[in-house]
């Protein structure tokens, strides 16, 4: 059985473990889902080229909470600088 990817490479996380950052960075945008469902997938079939609709709604999903998150940060950019 192959062992591609990262979480295929993971550990089972103990109790005192912190959570991996990555997962944590996925579970804040939002997006954690559709990443469950490339993982399903890709454990499902080994091979990404079937799973081109998970990945393709993953990096969507990842795209717009980059794009929110960009705003935001700018915003904050724009409201620090007008204190000042």
């Amino acid at each position: 059985m192959s062992t591609q990817g990262h979480a295929w490479a993971r550990q089972v996380k103990k109790e005192d473990e912190e959570e991996d950052p990555l997962d944590q960075l996925i579970s804040r945008s939002g997006c954690a889902a559709s990443h469950y469902a490339v993982q399903e997938c890709m454990a499902q079939h080994q091979d990404w080229r079937q799973c081109q609709p998970q990945v393709q709604a993953f990096r969507d999903c990842m795209s717009e909470h980059q794009a929110r998150r960009r705003e935001e940060l700018q915003r904050r950019k724009e409201q620090g600088s007008a204190h000042h």
